[in-house]
This record gives C-alpha cells, structure tokens and sequence, in this order.
C-alpha cells in the first residue's frame, strides 16, 4: 500500500513544478551580480578618487537643476500691477497721513470703497470723503447718537440691511460697513434724484439751511481728487457748494 516509490510521485504532489526552481534561482543570480557589480563600481570610484566623485556628481545635478529652474521662471512672468494700485496706494498714503490711522488698514478701506462705489454708479472719491467727514477712517467710531464704524450707520434705522452680513455687530466690519453705507446713498439719491438732499438725509440734517454736512463732504472730496490729479484715471469733477435755494438743481443730475 505504501509501496510507491518518490520517483512514481507527481509534480502536483509536491506542490510546486520541478522547472518554476531553477527559474527563480536563474532571477536571483542575476539580481545579486548586478548589486555586486554596483557595489563595486561604487567601491572602484571611491578608491580612485574618494569623495570627489560624490561632490562632483551633487555640482552637476545642482548646476542642471539652477538651469531648470531659472528657465521655468524665466517662461512665466510676473503678473501685471493692477492699474488702480499707484492711484489706491496715494490715496492710502494721504488718509493716513491725515487721519493719523495705519496706512495699510487704510489702503484696504480705499480698495473696498472704489469697488463699493462702482457698484453703486457712485464716485469713488465721494464714498471716501463721507467715511472721513464721519468717522476720520476709524472703523470702531461710535457717536453719542448710536452711529458705529466708518460711514457711521446706526443699526436700528438700517438692521435689514445689516442682516446680510450678520447682523448689528456687522456694523464694525469694514467692507460690511462701507456696503451698507454705500447703498444708503444711493437709495437716498435715487429716491431725491439730488446728491447734496441726500447727503443731508444721510447725515440725519436736512433742516440745516447751509448745507454743512454736504459742503463738508464736497470739501474732503476736492482734497482727494488734487491727490489723485496726476494720475491717468481721472477724478469726478468736482461738485459746486449747494445751497438751499438751488436744492432742485444739482449739476451732476440736472433738474
């Protein structure tokens, strides 16, 4: 019964066929003579020239790879300058001088404001003279009246314009600040087709007979636009002083 002999039993019996060994032991051969021919090769450099030959062999790479590198960034230039930069960084300059506020806080108000402005078909200028007439650019102002932040909005008459961004604490964050302010004077001078009422209505004083306010305001953006005068953008020109009998005629809207 158990007579049969190790030369009558089949390859599958053992597991493995006879011919998958000498193939393997054929794999690993060559794989060991290649690393010692490495291995060698490595120790031949090393003996002949020591460890010159690494360092010599880091210059090239570290010279290619300068080389790469320089004609990488050579084939992208460096993106064009906004062409309001010169004009927003004079402005920033300027407030910041006279409002004694920092000029990089300052620069981004500017920015906020000339987007604000287009947006609104307003005057860019004219949105930054309002903000330092109120709040001399320092976006924690608070009046005795309730006004808060740069344009010096008072919550409780405009809190569904506020929930936009929030809600009354929104009052104090800048570019909230400026978007809301900015729609007030719109909606003010849509709603009166005249900028000097509007800015009246904005600053709560339409019984005063001189027009402080909206001459004030007119005053500051004059000052701005002599600083932005040598620019290529030009500035709005500038608005003549109202008063109250010629409040039906405004040069910007006709009659």
């Amino acid at each position: 019964m158990f007579a049969k002999s190790i030369s009558e039993i089949s390859p599958d019996t053992l597991g493995e066929p006879p011919a998958a060994t000498p193939d393997r032991t054929r794999r690993m051969a060559t794989l060991a003579t290649l690393i010692a021919c490495i291995f060698a090769l490595a120790l031949l450099l090393h003996e002949r020239y020591g460890n010159q030959w690494l360092s010599s062999a880091y210059a090239v790479v570290e010279t290619e790879a300068k080389a790469v590198s320089e004609r990488v960034l050579a084939s992208q230039p460096a993106p064009a300058a906004h062409p309001d930069t010169p004009r927003h960084t004079a402005l920033a300059e300027y407030l910041a001088r006279r409002y004694k506020v920092s000029q990089d806080l300052t620069l981004e108000f500017v920015q906020i404001a000339h987007a604000e402005a287009r947006k609104a078909g307003l005057d860019p200028l004219l949105i930054m003279a309002v903000i330092g007439i109120e709040s001399s650019f320092n976006p924690i102002a608070e009046s005795v009246a309730g006004a808060k932040g740069l344009m010096q909005i008072i919550p409780r008459f405009h809190g569904e314009k506020l929930a936009e961004f929030g809600g009354d604490r929104a009052v104090y964050d800048p570019e909230a600040n400026i978007r809301v302010g900015t729609r007030i004077i719109r909606e003010y001078l849509t709603r009166t087709g005249n900028l000097g009422i509007a800015l009246q209505m904005y600053a709560g004083a339409l019984n005063d007979d001189n027009d402080t306010y909206t001459n004030k305001v007119f005053g500051e953006k004059q000052r701005l636009q002599r600083v932005v005068a040598s620019f290529a953008e030009p500035a709005a020109p500038a608005t003549p002083r109202l008063r109250v009998a010629t409040r039906r005629v405004d040069p910007l809207f006709g009659d």
